[in-house]
């Protein structure tokens, strides 16, 4: 009975942390807060940032104090830090690639961090633009596009550009392409392969049928001047 209360007296002391893992798109804003017991919040509240773990922010519910240190950190957090102590929270504001990384929560009077965050910035992703490749159609009759077509319905096509938390998409209308002779097509890198080789089989086919064909004649006029011979 005394090893356990001794061990969960232990584990109260030292502080029981658990990372986090975040994801952001730059340019958009993240809090960072935990949850605090009522002895907790009458101690220093710090934020550090980096495998230094360098004090990027800290305050004092108590006494309703907080500080931000722009300067540290190479100077990558100027103007874009903000603390909320009723919410015991750091917010980062624009945040950008070179914000990624670990964060930590610690008190004074205890070295081991409340709360662990791991952030992952992500470049903000354009809107794809779709457009044809030439303006004259090849004798295919196929157009062709400046950008992967996929998720084909009916007369329609999707551009999808996306990370792990973005996803940016534009549809493609066949209207894009102009019509060449009597019927058009929007078609990608494998319906053009494909087309490419049945047009090849076919030109070979049609070459064996021409070739039997001239055979077969030969061998009917060879067999005729044989009985017009055999005859006389």
């Amino acid at each position: 009975m005394f090893a356990v209360m001794l061990l969960c007296s232990c584990s109260w002391s030292l502080g029981v942390f658990a990372t986090e893992s975040v994801s952001v798109t730059e340019g958009d804003s993240v809090s960072l807060s935990v949850s605090l017991t009522l002895e907790q919040r009458g101690n220093k509240i710090m934020w550090r940032f980096g495998p230094t773990e360098v004090i990027i922010a800290e305050m004092n519910v108590k006494n309703n104090t907080k500080q931000c240190y722009d300067d540290r950190a190479d100077g990558r957090f100027r103007d874009r830090l903000k603390l909320d102590v009723q919410s015991v929270s750091l917010i980062i504001t624009d945040i950008r690639i070179t914000h990624s990384g670990l964060y930590n929560i610690t008190i004074s009077r205890q070295e081991m961090p409340l709360k662990r965050f791991n952030i992952t910035v992500y470049p903000r992703l354009p809107v794809p633009v779709i457009s044809r490749v030439s303006s004259q159609c090849s004798s295919s009759s196929c157009c062709c596009v400046l950008c992967s077509v996929m998720n084909c319905l009916d007369d329609s096509y999707t551009c999808v550009l996306n990370n792990s938390i973005t996803n940016q998409t534009q549809h493609l209308n066949t209207d894009v392409c102009h019509k060449c002779s009597e019927f058009y097509c929007c078609c990608g890198f494998t319906e053009v392969v494909i087309r490419l080789v049945v047009s090849a089989l076919v030109g070979v086919a049609a070459v064996a049928v021409l070739v039997y064909d001239i055979r077969s004649r030969r061998d009917e006029q060879k067999k005729r001047s044989d009985t017009q011979l055999n005859d006389k």
